[in-house]
């Protein structure tokens, strides 16, 4: 259950900082350029793109160097292959070039790297393009473990005809696309879906937003065209996946044209929406690419509550295009803020290290990043990062482009670029 006394400070703290210029924060803030941003339509899988990440030095934040030159290199490995429709079976295609950014330097710790999945409990096709199906995905995650594919020696776009649901007796899931799966929602639903609180896939704990399992690992797969407007369980959001309890980790994947309702104040995650991970541990996003999502607010990550560590990831293209912000002006439905990370809640972190997040928008606050911690505990790291063209029509916190910022001090901002 969302709760609404997490934004509720919102309120006070934005409006001050938006309107009045007054209160603790408030000189942070700076209007951004007015220009109107439209809501951009996902794109087809058959033109499914990722814009170039800048090329130029420019000037560091904090004194510390530039990595817009390394940034640079990491756009040939950042582009996106044409992913052709297909029928439910799994249908032949072009190779996909590795998500992620090539010369990001993060180090990644052992908690979030990819699963050995040299010895899969169930494994997904008997070698044949064919017979990668939409059922068989839905099977295969219901019964969880370790789950690998089969689909022969070529890429394959597997389109789903149900989402794919993970249930609460798993202790874990793990999907491997090798390198070679695409799930397509086909621009029509959900394509991931895990609630420890939803009774329709059993309740195993008395405390259901605080419970350690499922871990759900998705690595060396890919996520098209998921969509979950429409979707009201907790608020809705998560086009590709939705993850409320348990642990969700994200390695070597990429996530294109995904989106979910395009209005509400704190509804998000056209890629992907979390909410209540165990422990308050973080979700890790690791050499991971994200691209052309539309939502309300994050059109990428969106979560309330949660923490995230992102390694060496990019984001582009990602617009969040909704009217009002949060909470919603009176008048407007809410939302427009955080083009590619919308974070909201009281103590939690957002790490960013080897990252890039260039060209998203937003139509409210934050092109980049919304980051509101609501009683000010909460911090934001950047490392090593590149953050520039991220454009925002409404709201922007002087000295951060394309970010707005909520949380404990300043941000930690050290080796990286921010235009």
């Amino acid at each position: 259950m969302l709760k609404r006394r997490l934004v509720i400070l919102t309120a006070a703290l934005m409006g001050a900082a938006m309107l009045s210029g007054c209160g603790d924060h408030a000189e942070k803030t700076a209007a951004a350029a007015p220009a109107p941003i439209s809501a951009a339509p996902a794109p087809s899988e058959a033109a499914a793109g990722v814009a170039s990440a800048p090329a130029s030095t420019s000037a560091s934040v904090s004194g510390s160097a530039s990595t817009a030159a390394s940034a640079g290199a990491a756009a040939a490995g950042a582009t996106s292959a044409p992913v052709p429709k297909s029928s439910s079976s799994g249908k032949a295609v072009k190779a996909l070039p590795k998500p992620g950014n090539p010369s990001g330097g993060a180090s990644v710790p052992a908690a979030a790297r990819a699963v050995d999945t040299s010895k899969p409990d169930r494994t997904i096709g008997d070698g044949s393009a064919a017979s990668c199906t939409s059922a068989a995905v839905v099977k295969a995650v219901a019964k969880g473990g370790v789950i690998t594919f089969d689909c022969g020696p070529a890429p394959v776009v597997i389109t789903m005809t149900a989402t794919a649901k993970v249930h609460n007796t798993s202790s874990t899931v793990v999907l491997d696309g090798g390198g070679r799966v695409t799930l397509s929602g086909a621009g029509k639903r959900r394509i991931l879906y895990l609630n420890t609180c939803d009774e329709e896939l059993t309740w195993t704990t008395s405390h259901c937003n605080d419970q350690e399992t499922p871990r759900l690992t998705v690595q060396n797969l890919a996520f098209a065209k998921g969509n979950s407007t429409g979707e009201t369980v907790e608020g809705g959001g998560g086009g590709a996946i939705f993850a409320r309890g348990g642990r969700l980790k994200v390695v070597n994947s990429r996530f294109t044209g995904n989106r979910c309702d395009s209005t509400g104040p704190d509804l998000g995650g056209g890629a992907i929406r979390a909410l209540d991970q165990s422990g308050d541990l973080p979700v890790y996003v690791v050499n991971s690419t994200f691209t052309g999502g539309v939502c309300s607010n994050g059109a990428a990550l969106s979560s309330i509550q949660v923490s995230w560590t992102v390694l060496n990831s990019v984001f582009t293209g990602n617009s969040a295009v909704g009217r009002g912000a949060n909470p919603a002006r009176g008048g407007t439905p809410g939302g427009g803020s955080g083009g590619a990370i919308y974070l909201d809640g009281n103590n939690f972190t957002l790490s960013l290290d080897g990252t890039i997040i260039k060209g998203n928008e937003a139509k409210e606050g934050g092109g980049a990043v919304f980051f509101v911690s609501n009683d000010r505990t909460g911090t934001l790291k950047i490392r090593n990062s590149t953050l520039t063209g991220n454009p925002s029509a409404g709201f922007a916190t002087a000295g951060l482009p394309g970010i707005f910022y909520l949380g404990r001090g300043e941000p930690s901002i050290s080796g990286s670029t921010l235009k």
